[in-house]
């Protein structure tokens, strides 16, 4: 009797210990989501029209006040490094699973989720800003649901007179006048329909370092990532000063200002792709 005693509480232990431990294991992918905030010096930007007095204003390095009324942004082939050096590329090559637009009136589109990520963790994050040249085609049946949300009315990220997306929509005002700031960047094409080839790029490629680890498994991560829009008038590459006219340093509206303009603005928000590969987004905090 206490033989079949110790047998029934061996095979107690036994069942207790395979139990927890198929409650324990971890899955083998979990999802990571892309929080992204949109600032002046770290503090949240409120659109607003010309009139607006509770819209959020900065001061440029160069003296200028100036706000938004309108502020989008691409984002596409996002990859993940692991803490051993790993890369894992999210739907890279598919502008319907791998890219969003960011959108500071839909406070929804801030957030972007990534699916499926392996489970480990991961000490970086690359991604860019913009659509990289082998996809910036305007390709309805390749990528209709990316083609969708780019060209809706409310969205507009589509070059009227081109072959491809615009990357970033800022539109605002500046000066005491509050003067029309319409800035539009993206890549040019050179050359006739059906021959376009690349002119300007404006895809920027951007590396950020995590301010802590993002630990896939048991947990879905949260990594917060700052867009500080006071880089764009005062930015680690160019110091800008908005004017308005028909010459060709003239920069405040997209009808007059150049690819040289153009590129100003570029390379303060996503960086030179020399010596800055960051341009004005950092990682604020990673939430496991």
């Amino acid at each position: 009797m206490k033989n079949s005693i110790k047998i029934i509480v061996a095979l107690f232990a036994v069942s207790t210990i395979v139990s927890c431990s198929k409650d324990n294991v971890n899955p083998v992918a979990n999802n990571i989501t892309l929080h992204f905030d949109n600032t002046f010096k770290g503090k949240a930007i409120v659109l607003g029209d010309a009139s607006s007095t509770t819209a959020s204003k900065n001061t440029s390095a160069s003296g200028q006040i100036h706000h938004f009324s309108e502020i989008k942004y691409v984002i596409s082939n996002i990859r993940l490094v692991k803490a051993e050096g790993t890369e894992i590329p999210y739907n890279i090559n598919d502008l319907d699973k791998g890219a969003t637009v960011i959108d500071q009136a839909k406070p929804q589109s801030l957030d972007y989720v990534l699916t499926n990520i392996p489970t480990g963790e991961y000490k970086q994050i690359k991604f860019g800003l913009g659509v990289k040249k082998e996809l910036n085609t305007l390709d309805e049946t390749k990528f209709p649901n990316f083609y969708k949300s780019a060209g809706a009315n409310d969205t507009k990220m589509m070059w009227e007179w081109g072959a491809g997306y615009r990357f970033t929509k800022l539109e605002g005002f500046y000066g005491a006048d509050n003067k029309q700031m319409s800035i539009h960047t993206g890549s040019t094409v050179e050359g006739k329909e059906g021959a376009y080839t690349q002119g300007v790029d404006a895809y920027r490629e951007i590396s950020l370092n995590l301010s802590s680890t993002a630990v896939v498994g048991s947990s879905s991560p949260k990594i917060s990532i700052n867009a500080d829009f006071d880089k764009l008038l005062s930015g680690k590459t160019n110091t800008i000063t908005l004017t308005t006219g028909t010459g060709g340093k003239d920069n405040a509206t997209p009808n007059i200002h150049t690819a040289v303009q153009m590129l100003k603005f570029v390379d303060n928000l996503g960086g030179n792709a020399v010596s800055d590969l960051t341009g004005m987004f950092s990682v604020s905090k990673v939430e496991n």
